[in-house]
C-alpha cells in the first residue's frame, strides 16, 4: 500500500523531499540542503536495491523504505535536534536516529550582555575573530587560485565547445566548481562559524550522462559557485590589503618608543629634516596603536561574518 502521513499519500521520492522541506521550514538553508541530500541518497539507493531484489510497484517498495528511514516530520525533528546540539566543525553529522524521541531543542544563545569595554577588549579571546582574520588573509592566495581555475576552465571550455570534447570538459569544470564550493564552505564554517553544507549534493545514478549534464548546467548553484570563485580574487586582495595595512600601522604605533628611543628611527624623514614624536605625545601614540589593533580584530570578525553570509547566499541551494 502507499505510505500515508497525516492523511497525505507519499507516492514518490520527490513528494517525500517536498514534505521534508516543508517540515524544515525556518531551519538554516545549509541544514535543509544536507537533510534533503541525505534523504534523497538513502531513498533512491534503497529503492534501486529493493526493485532489483523484488520487482514490485514503486509505491509499495517506497512505503517500506520510508517506514524504515523515518517520516519527514521525524527526520526534520531529528535534524533540528542535532543542529541545536552539534557545534560547527569539519565533521559531518551522522544520519539521525529517528526511532528514539528527539532531544529537546536548545534555547537560542543569550545575547552578550557584557559591558562595552569587556566586549571590545575581549575580542582577542574570541576564536571566531582569529578564525575570520586567518580566513580573510589567506583568501588572498585562495582567491587567486580560484580565479585562475575559473577563468581557465571557462576559456578552455568555451573554446572547445565547437568540438565534441568541449561538453565533457565543461562538465568536468562545473563539477570541479561544485567541489571547490563544498571545500570553501567547510573552511568558512570552521573558521568563521557560518553554517555551510557538510556533504555534496546527491547525483542520481538512474539517469543518463546527458540528463546529468543538463541538471548540472541549469542548476543556479553551479553558476553562482563559478561567480563566487571569480569574485574571490578582488575580495581577497581588498581583505589582505586592508587588514595587513591596519595591523602593520598598529604595530608601528605601538613600537614607536622602541624605534625612536632604542634604535633612533625618526617618525618621518623629509631631507634634510628628521621628525621625532614629542615625549608628551608618546603615550597617546602607543594607546592609539593598541586601540587600533583591537578595532582591527573587530573589523576582521565583522567582515568575516558578512563574507560568510554572502557565501551562504551563493553556495547553498535555495
Amino acid at each position: 500500500m502507499p505510505f500515508y502521513k497525516e492523511g497525505a499519500m507519499i507516492n514518490s521520492i520527490e513528494q517525500y523531499l517536498s514534505e521534508l522541506k516543508k517540515e524544515l521550514a525556518g531551519s538554516d538553508r545549509a541544514t535543509v540542503q544536507d537533510a534533503l541530500a541525505d534523504a534523497e541518497e538513502y531513498l533512491r539507493t534503497a529503492l534501486d536495491n529493493a526493485k532489483k531484489g523484488n520487482p514490485a510497484s514503486e509505491a509499495e517498495a517506497l512505503a517500506s523504505i520510508i517506514e524504515k528511514y523515518g517520516q519527514p516530520k521525524e527526520i526534520a525533528a531529528a535534524y533540528k535536534s542535532i543542529e541545536s546540539s552539534t557545534p560547527l566543525a569539519f565533521s559531518r553529522p551522522a544520519r539521525p536516529e529517528v526511532k528514539a524521541p528527539p532531544a529537546p531543542v536548545a534555547a537560542p544563545a543569550a545575547p552578550d550582555t557584557r559591558p562595552f569595554y569587556a566586549r571590545f577588549f575581549g575580542v582577542f579571546a574570541d576564536p571566531r575573530a582569529w578564525g575570520a582574520l586567518i580566513y580573510l588573509i589567506f583568501t588572498f592566495g585562495t582567491g587567486i587560485a580560484y580565479f585562475t581555475w575559473a577563468v581557465t576552465g571557462l576559456s578552455v571550455s568555451a573554446g572547445l565547445l565547437v568540438l565534441i570534447v568541449g561538453l565533457p570538459i565543461l562538465g568536468l569544470f562545473l563539477l570541479s566548481a561544485r567541489g571547490i564550493a563544498l571545500l570553501e564552505g567547510r573552511l568558512i564554517e570552521a573558521l568563521i562559524g557560518v553554517r555551510m553544507p557538510r556533504r555534496p549534493l546527491f547525483s542520481r545514478k538512474d539517469i543518463g550522462w546527458w540528463q546529468k549534464f543538463k541538471n548540472l548546467f541549469t542548476e543556479r548553484q553551479t553558476w553562482t559557485a563559478v561567480i563566487y570563485m571569480i569574485l574571490q580574487m578582488p575580495l581577497g586582495i581588498i581583505y589582505f590589503t586592508v587588514l595587513v595595512t591596519l595591523i602593520s600601522f598598529s604595530v608601528w604605533l605601538i613600537g614607536r618608543p622602541v624605534w625612536e628611543l632604542v634604535f633612533d628611527f625618526p617618525t618621518f624623514v623629509f631631507p634634510p629634516y628628521a621628525y621625532y614624536t614629542p615625549a608628551w605625545a608618546m603615550p597617546f601614540v602607543v594607546i592609539g596603536g593598541i586601540l587600533l589593533l583591537f578595532a582591527t580584530m573587530h573589523l576582521a570578525k565583522y567582515i568575516g561574518k558578512m563574507h560568510g553570509m554572502m557565501a551562504k547566499t551563493m553556495l547553498v541551494r535555495e
